[in-house]
């Protein structure tokens, strides 16, 4: 088996130095370090990762090598692999399959080739690991301790497995810890988003219509930037508390049949398939830009867009123009795929920095707990939560106040 699959492997200087850029930024991630350098605590054990690859999950695979792992890496995005940070990868020894833009078949090998270094532990971003374990490569989940999933999609695969009965190892809910979700996916994704689109398009966001699609908590973060930004703001949902919510946070909440005519950019973030389809592509407007920010390529039905489209072509850099009747243009951004990531640089350093702390952490929590967790999908303990917390007030300089002797006993009590 080749130690590395990578494009080209004279990129890696370019690679370094984003990775190093990052380093210097994740104060969080630099102390575990620090302490995995010192307790080894993946001796002798196989890691294997498959998340967005670009710096910050670079350096998160070299942190959890500092803790003795054999580390063996891919990407879990076709289009959000970065050569250059690839290269890097591999040329410091670790082992990397992964390149910029694969075909599903390439995309589907370099999978494989990760579990080809047979790994104890998995990190894995949409579930693509866990779900060949439990398919093609099924002989091999016996000798998986478990893992731990970054993200919503990747949790709500877990949790169909899990209530099947057919989960095969044990799973932690990354994206279910509170220092994940409420950073990474409401500000990470807010910001990231937004950057992706306007370095993309170089197009103004204030004075436009931004219709968000799914109002969860990386759909709340979208929907805050694009205010922020000086759009007027549309949310569609199908959850009836989380319109009201959108409704009471100064939106506009109505369909998407209704929203379609509206929006002059759309951003779908949902975790759903077809959430932009035919219906509302026939109503859209000249001009009207579609991004996703799901982790799937799946919530913007590329078959009816392709269907309607009498012509298309290559508008600018990740930027696909569809003509439809009439002469209306419709301009897809990053193919459908995750756009902060398709057409930018993933969420910002500071906010990976405590995300990828709690995937180390978690990671260890696995290797540490191998053979006394049963096969299901756990929450991620509350002390990492909280030391991830507390690691990441240090690091900005915070101080907080604690509870007296007097209060913690009036708050654990029934009697006044």
């Amino acid at each position: 088996m080749k130690d590395y699959i990578v494009r080209d492997l004279s990129l890696a200087p370019a690679g370094r130095l984003k990775i190093d850029w990052v380093k210097e930024h994740m104060p969080v991630l630099n102390a575990i370090r620090e302490e995995f350098e010192r307790d080894q605590p993946f001796a002798g054990v196989r890691v294997a990762l498959s998340i967005h690859l670009e710096a910050k999950t670079a350096y998160l695979a070299e942190v959890i090598r500092a803790g003795g792992a054999q580390v063996a890496v891919t990407g879990s995005n076709p289009l959000s692999t970065q050569d250059d940070v690839a290269a890097a990868l591999a040329a410091s020894g670790i082992n990397v399959y992964a390149w910029y833009n694969p075909t599903e078949q390439e995309y589907r090998d370099h999978l494989l080739h990760v579990l080809d270094t047979g790994p104890r532990v998995v990190i894995d971003d949409g579930g693509d690991l866990v779900e060949l374990l439990h398919t093609v490569r099924r002989e091999q989940a016996a000798n998986v301790a478990g893992g731990c999933e970054e993200t919503t999609t990747g949790v709500r695969r877990l949790k169909a497995l899990e209530r099947e009965k057919k989960l095969l190892f044990p799973m932690l809910a990354v994206n279910d810890a509170f220092c994940k979700y409420l950073f990474d996916n409401r500000y990470g994704t807010g910001e990231s988003v937004w950057s992706g689109i306007m370095r993309t398009t170089n197009l103004v966001v204030a004075g436009k219509t931004v219709v968000v699609l799914g109002y969860g908590w990386c759909g709340k973060g979208v929907a805050m930037r694009a205010k922020g930004l000086g759009a007027r703001v549309i949310v569609c949902e199908i959850d009836p508390v989380k319109a009201i919510e959108a409704c009471m946070d100064g939106y506009q909440v109505m369909s998407s049949e209704q929203a379609a005519a509206l929006g002059d950019i759309f951003i779908t973030v949902t975790g759903c398939r077809d959430v932009l389809r035919r219906c509302h592509f026939e109503k859209m407007k000249n001009g009207a830009i579609l991004a996703n920010a799901g982790h799937f390529d799946v919530e913007i039905n590329l078959h009816d867009l392709e269907e309607l489209a009498l012509e298309r072509r290559t508008a600018r850099h990740n930027i696909e123009q569809f003509t439809l009747a009439g002469g209306r243009n419709i301009y897809l951004l990053g193919g459908g795929r995750l756009v902060n990531l398709a057409a930018g640089d993933g969420h910002p350093t500071e906010i990976m920095d405590m995300s990828f702390a709690i995937q180390a952490l978690s990671a260890r929590y696995i290797q540490e707990n191998a053979g006394n967790l049963d096969k299901r999908l756990y929450r991620v303990p509350e002390e990492i939560d909280q030391r991830v917390a507390w690691l990441k007030l240090k690091s900005l300089g915070i101080t907080i106040d604690s509870l007296t002797e007097e209060q913690e006993a009036y708050l654990n009590t029934w009697q006044e």
